[in-house]
């Protein structure tokens, strides 16, 4: 089983955390599964950056990006080559370690 690693963000996982994941599965719905409260304004329909997240390693093992998903990339805070969103991620077997960033385009959380 792949593991993925979150680095240290100060709001939604301070210690970082590390994990087994399943084959197939998508990453946004892994991290709400361990308590990793990422925002995902579009209930995972690849519609805002909400959950955008950065692959720093294990990228090369994911399928490219469609169309929709750079598009809507551009708009992301902090956006980087290896950036994605975590709605559109589903893992393979290579390990992944991701940060994610510390703002999204959204003012206020949903939730709050």
């Amino acid at each position: 089983m792949p593991r993925i690693k979150v680095l240290p963000h100060p709001g939604l996982c301070p210690q970082g955390a590390e994990f087994e994941a399943t084959v197939g599965e998508m990453l946004c719905k892994i991290l709400l599964n361990q308590g990793i409260d990422i925002e995902h304004a579009c209930e995972m329909s690849c519609a805002c950056t909400t959950c955008h997240v950065i692959v720093r390693e294990g990228g090369a093992s994911l399928s490219p990006a469609e169309e929709t998903e750079d598009d809507l990339l551009d708009k992301a805070w902090g956006l980087t080559s290896q950036s994605r969103l975590s709605c559109q991620i589903l893992v393979q077997g290579d390990d992944l370690t991701i940060e994610i960033p510390k703002y999204t385009i959204n003012y206020a959380r949903e939730d709050n």
